[in-house]
C-alpha cells in the first residue's frame, strides 16, 4: 500500500502466518516418509469431512442418528491424528505409541459400523441392552473423553467424569446431588439410543449446520475478509484519539462475526492491533486487555456469532435468526462500553491517533473488498426469509466462491480450495468433540434427575428472590466457564439452572441469553481468563494483570445480562417505542458506568463525581422513567461540575500568564 506520491505507508496489515497444515506439508514433500503418510491421512479425512458437511447441507441428510454419528466419527478420527499420544503434534516423528492411536481410530470406525449397519435394530435396542452394548458404549464414552482431553483440555473431562460418576453413585452424594443410582441399562440407553446423550442437541446442531457455518467463516477469512475488516477499522478509527484501540474494538467485532472463537479472534486481529496500541503509548497490559475484551464480544455479535447461539436456538425451539436479532442490541451495548472506555483512557493519558497519511484510504479499501461483505448480507437475508441455517450457510458458501472469482487476488485455485477444506475440517473437529462431551453431561443429568432437584435447590437457597437466583446462575456460569468451552457451559446451565429462572418468571429468551453471556464472559474472568492470557502473550504483558484489566474493561458486559431480566425490551421483547426508549437510556447508563470506571469525563473525576456517575448508571440501566430522569439529572450535574472545573482551571492559567508577563524581564 502506498501514499499519493508513491511513498510507503507505515501502516500495513500483515496477518500472522499460520503454521504449515497437513495438506500444505503433503504438497511440499518430494520423498516418501511415515510423516508424509500421517499428513496424507489427516488431509484426506479433513477434506472429506468438509465436503461431506457441504453435501449434506444442501442435499438430504441421512437419518439423524446416522448423520450425527458419522459427523462425530470424522471429528474423532481427526483429533486422534492431529493430537497423537505423547507427541506435541502430528509433525513429530511417529513412534510405537502411534499404534495406540490407530487402534483407537479403528475402534471408532468399528463403532460407527455397529451403529449404521442396521440402524433400525440399533434404535430399537431400548429395553434389550446386552453386555456387549455396555462394553461398546462405555468404550465410546472413554474414547470421547480422551479426544476431549487432547483437544479441549482436562477441565471439561473432569466435569463430564463427575456427572458420569454421580449418575452411578448418586446415593453417596450429599444434599441436592443425593438421589437414586442410575441402572447401567438406562444409562446406556440415555447416552446412545435416546436423544438425550451423546447424539443430543449439541452434536445435532453442530452436525446439522454449525459445521457449515464454520466452513463458511473459514473460507470467507481465507479469501481476505479478515484483512479487509481490519483495514476498514484502521481507516475509520486509526486517526482518532486512541485510534488503534478503537480499531481493535471495531475490527474484533467484525472479525468475530466470522470467527466465533475468542482465541482465534485475539490472534487474528490482535497481531495487528496490539502492536499499534503499544506504539502510540498504551501500556502492554492495557493493549492486551482491550483486544481480549473486544475478541470476547465476537461470540455475541450477530449475524454469525459462535456455535453456542445455534445450540441455544435449538434448546429454545426458535429460529436462529430470532436469537441473532435478540443479541443485536446487547452486543452493541457491549462494544459501545468498551469503545467509550478506550476513548476516555486515551484522553486521560493524552494519547493521539496515527497520522492520517500513514493510514489506508477508506474508498480504495472498500473497492478492493466490498464483495467480501455481500455473502454475509445474503446469509442474513436468507435466514430472515425463513430458510434453514444449513441452506443459508450453503448458499452463502457458494456465493463466496462465486464472488472470489471476480478478482484475480482472491480467485481460488484447486490447491487453495483443498487447503481451505482441510483447514475447515480441522477447525470443526474440536468444536464437535466439545459438543459430544456436552451431550454426555445432558444424558447424565437427564438419567439421574439431578436437574429437577437442582432447580428446587436454587429456589430454596435464593429464598425465592430473583436477584439471588440470578447471582447463583452468574457464579455457576463464571466458574464453569473458567475451564469449559462456552457451549459446554451453556449446555450445563441450560439443563440445571435455566428452567428454574423460567419457573421464577424470567422471559425465556432472557433466561437463555443470561446464561450465554456469562459463559462468554468467562474468557476474560480471572483466574482462568483464556482470552486475556492469549492477548497477554501477543502483548508480552503480565497475564494476570492483563486478565484483571480485561475484567474491568468488560464490566458493562457483566451488568448488561441483568438488564435482560428486568428490561427484556433490549432483547426485542415488547413494543418498538419501549424497545427504543429502554435501549437509549441503557446506552446512556453504560456511558456513565464507563466514565465512572475510567475516572474521566472532560477532565479527571474526583471520588464524588465517580460515585454520582456510578449511581446514575445504576438508575439509567434500571428501566422506568423516574429512575431514567434521576440518572440524567445526576449526569447533568457531573457535566456542569466538570465544565466549571475546566473553566476555573483555564481562568487560573490565564491569570498566572498575566502575572508572569507583568514581572520584570517577563
Amino acid at each position: 500500500m502506498t501514499g499519493q506520491k508513491g511513498e510507503s505507508l507505515v501502516y500495513r496489515v500483515q496477518l500472522p502466518k499460520e503454521p504449515e497444515g497437513p495438506f500444505e506439508f503433503l504438497m511440499s514433500q518430494q520423498k516418501f516418509s511415515g510423516l508424509l503418510l500421517v499428513a496424507f491421512f489427516i488431509a484426506i479425512v479433513a477434506i472429506t469431512f468438509s465436503l461431506y458437511q457441504i453435501f449434506t447441507g444442501y442435499f438430504t441428510q441421512p437419518r439423524p442418528q446416522a448423520h450425527r454419528s458419522m459427523h462425530l466419527a470424522f471429528a474423532l478420527i481427526l483429533i486422534f491424528l492431529l493430537h497423537p499420544l505423547r507427541r506435541k503434534s502430528w509433525r513429530d516423528k511417529p513412534n510405537w505409541l502411534s499404534l495406540v492411536d490407530f487402534a483407537i481410530i479403528a475402534a471408532v470406525i468399528g463403532i460407527e459400523v455397529w451403529i449404521v449397519w442396521d440402524l433400525d435394530a440399533f434404535l430399537y435396542k431400548e429395553g434389550s441392552i446386552t453386555k456387549l452394548d455396555h462394553i461398546i458404549v462405555m468404550t465410546y464414552i472413554i474414547i470421547i473423553l480422551e479426544a476431549t482431553r487432547r483437544s479441549v483440555g482436562w477441565p471439561l473431562v473432569l466435569v463430564v467424569a463427575f456427572f458420569i460418576f454421580h449418575a452411578r453413585f448418586a446415593p453417596y452424594f450429599p444434599s441436592v446431588f443425593n438421589g437414586p443410582s442410575v441402572p447401567w441399562d438406562w444409562f446406556v440407553e440415555a447416552q446412545m439410543i435416546q436423544s438425550y446423550g451423546i447424539f443430543s442437541i449439541p452434536i445435532a446442531v453442530v452436525a446439522g449446520y454449525v459445521a457449515l457455518f464454520i466452513i463458511f467463516a473459514e473460507v470467507l477469512n481465507q479469501t481476505g475478509a479478515g484483512k479487509f475488516f481490519i483495514d476498514i477499522a484502521v481507516a475509520l478509527m486509526g486517526w482518532q484519539a486512541g485510534g488503534p484501540a478503537k480499531t481493535a474494538v471495531v475490527a474484533s467485532g467484525a472479525f468475530g462475526t466470522i470467527s466465533g472463537s475468542v482465541v482465534a479472534n485475539v490472534v487474528g486481529t490482535g497481531s495487528v492491533t496490539i502492536p499499534l496500541m503499544k506504539g502510540i503509548g498504551y501500556p502492554r497490559h492495557f493493549a492486551g486487555a482491550v483486544e481480549a475484551v473486544a475478541s470476547t464480544g465476537g461470540q455475541i455479535m450477530p449475524p454469525v456469532m459462535g456455535a453456542v447461539a445455534f445450540v441455544m436456538a435449538e434448546f429454545m425451539g426458535v429460529p436462529y435468526i430470532k436469537v441473532a436479532a435478540a443479541a443485536a442490541i446487547p452486543a452493541i451495548m457491549y462494544y459501545f462500553s468498551l469503545f467509550v472506555q478506550v476513548h476516555l483512557e486515551a484522553k486521560k493519558v493524552g494519547l493521539s491517533g496515527l497520522p492520517r497519511e500513514q493510514l489506508p484510504r477508506i474508498r480504495p479499501v472498500l473497492i478492493s473488498g466490498v464483495h467480501l461483505v455481500i455473502p454475509l448480507i445474503v446469509l442474513v437475508w436468507i435466514l430472515v426469509e425463513g430458510a434453514t441455517p444449513a441452506k443459508a450457510a450453503f448458499w452463502g458458501l457458494s456465493l463466496i466462491f462465486l464472488l472470489a472469482f471476480l478478482k484475480k487476488e482472491t480467485r481460488p485455485t484447486p490447491y487453495a480450495f483443498f487447503r481451505m477444506m482441510e483447514k475447515a475440517g480441522r477447525v470443526v473437529a474440536p468444536v464437535s468433540i466439545a459438543c459430544a462431551s456436552a451431550g454426555i453431561i445432558i444424558g447424565c443429568i437427564f438419567a439421574s434427575g439431578v436437574g429437577l432437584r437442582f432447580s428446587s435447590f436454587v429456589i430454596e437457597i435464593s429464598g425465592g428472590s430473583m436477584v439471588a437466583a440470578l447471582f447463583v446462575t452468574m457464579i455457576a456460569c463464571t466458574i464453569l466457564g473458567m475451564g469449559l468451552t462456552t457451549t459446554a457451559v451453556y449446555v450445563t446451565v441450560a439443563a440445571l439452572i435455566i428452567p428454574t429462572l423460567i419457573k421464577m418468571g424470567v422471559v425465556k429468551m432472557a433466561a437463555h441469553m443470561f446464561a450465554l453471556y456469562y459463559g462468554c464472559l468467562s474468557a476474560i474472568t480471572p483466574p482462568v481468563a483464556i482470552g486475556a492470557y492469549a492477548a497477554a502473550g501477543l502483548a508480552d504483558a503480565n497475564p494476570m494483570k492483563t486478565g484483571f484489566t480485561a475484567w474491568r474493561l468488560g464490566l458493562a458486559g457483566f451488568i448488561v445480562p441483568f438488564m435482560f431480566v428486568y428490561a427484556p425490551e433490549i432483547l426485542l421483547e415488547g413494543p418498538p417505542i419501549l424497545i427504543l426508549s429502554t435501549s437509549c437510556s441503557a446506552l446512556i447508563g453504560i456511558f456513565c458506568l464507563a466514565s465512572s470506571v475510567e475516572g474521566w469525563l472532560y477532565t479527571r473525576e474526583n471520588w464524588i463525581q465517580r460515585l454520582l456517575l456510578f449511581i446514575a448508571a445504576c438508575l439509567l440501566i434500571k428501566p422506568g422513567w423516574r429512575t431514567d430522569l434521576a440518572g440524567v439529572v445526576l449526569l447533568t450535574i457531573v457535566i456542569i461540575w466538570q465544565k466549571m472545573q475546566i473553566r476555573s482551571a483555564a481562568v487560573g492559567r490565564e491569570v498566572l500568564l498575566k502575572e508572569e508577563s507583568g514581572t520584570p524581564g517577563g
